[in-house]
């Protein structure tokens, strides 16, 4: 009962709110319900997502995003026909209501398979982590281990970004190597693994994105490219269906991130005169998560032997007018362990 107070959100809510309460619950899903608890609607992370993909702005009230005609399941409802409800239709949870539509509980999928949830597809392409760098913001840890090697829980980082492209999928994986590789490769060849590892070495240091000149003879189809201090909790497959059907070179995955200026911003006129005063406004910006997805032919356009960010090439290319996409995802779905607060705050979420 607990936990499905926690999804329950008020009609009157905005889509701000709405992210909020998912990040902070760690869920997909809320219920919308009124004073009396009869359902009015659900609403799922990829409503937002696809609004936010719109162009449309958060603070706006939930009911624009709101699924008014939800999927439910009724008091003494039979478990194998929602077993075959969730399965069709990829749902993580159902709300339960009782004869006259008061929600009285929730099944969730954890209830009924024990696993994860099932992704509707599989990704199967190629991964390039960039782990080349010295990751001076975590020094002096990263004079000794590199940061590809940070422990998170009971793996490196760089374990882990592996496994979650490996459960959707994934075999074939590139490192892109430079301070300490010998240490990173020592680690994965010390253990036996189900992927294929391979290692592209950077003679000097050359930016997020300019190894990847080394493999224009290599990756022949859409493949995917992170950082080595960023970890996604996301649906792969769904990015990936999002930047084929947009025909994009380049996928961002960006953040929906909220700051809050933690003091009274003034705005003045008239040489120096007050003319209003805000308490601790909040700004909301989609931000780098250091994740892409790029088609095979943008390794071309990468120039040989130069320090090289992607972001670079992504400048180069909205110049030009290609097509460059946004995937955006909620706040709490991007770990980063690129600073010693984030790297804390990761380090919450993995212990056990």
């Amino acid at each position: 009962m607990e936990r499905l107070k926690k999804i329950l959100i008020h009609p009157d809510s905005t889509i701000k709110q709405a992210l909020k309460q998912m990040d902070a619950m760690g869920e997909k899903t809320l219920i919308t319900v009124d004073a009396n608890n009869y359902i009015l609607g659900t609403t799922t992370d990829g409503d937002i997502r696809r609004w936010v993909l719109k162009g449309k702005g958060i603070n706006e009230g939930l009911a624009k995003v709101m699924n008014s005609q939800p999927l439910t399941l009724v008091e003494g409802y039979n478990k194998e026909t929602a077993k075959k409800i969730m399965l069709r239709k990829q749902i993580e949870c159902l709300p339960v209501v009782d004869k006259v539509g008061r929600v009285t509980g929730c099944l969730w999928w954890m209830d009924l398979f024990e696993t994860k949830a099932k992704i509707k597809n599989d990704v199967r392409l190629p991964v390039v982590i960039m782990a080349g760098g010295e990751g001076s913001r975590l020094h002096p840890f990263t004079k000794i281990l590199p940061k590809p090697l940070m422990p998170i829980g009971d793996k490196p980082i760089i374990e882990v970004i592996v496994d979650r492209f490996f459960e959707h999928g994934c075999q074939d994986f590139y490192l892109s190597l430079n301070y300490k590789s010998n240490l990173i490769k020592a680690y994965f060849s010390d253990f036996e693994h189900l992927y294929n590892i391979n290692y592209i070495l950077e003679s000097k240091p050359l930016g997020t994105a300019g190894s990847l000149h080394l493999l224009r003879d290599k990756i022949k189809t859409t493949f995917f490219v992170s950082n080595c201090d960023i970890l996604i909790e996301a649906d792969y497959a769904d990015m990936l269906k999002f930047h084929r059907s947009n025909k994009n070179k380049i996928t961002m995955v960006s953040s929906m991130k909220n700051f809050t200026i933690p003091y009274g911003v003034c705005e003045i006129h008239n040489g120096g005169t007050l003319k209003s005063i805000q308490e601790k406004p909040e700004h909301d910006f989609l931000v780098n998560t250091g994740m892409y997805i790029l088609e095979p032919g943008v390794l071309k356009d990468i120039p040989a032997d130069r320090f090289y960010h992607i972001t670079d090439l992504i400048n180069d290319y909205l110049k030009k007018g290609e097509q460059v996409g946004v995937y955006p995802v909620s706040e709490k779905a991007w770990l980063d362990i690129g600073q010693f607060e984030e790297l804390q705050e990761t380090l919450k979420k993995f212990e056990v």
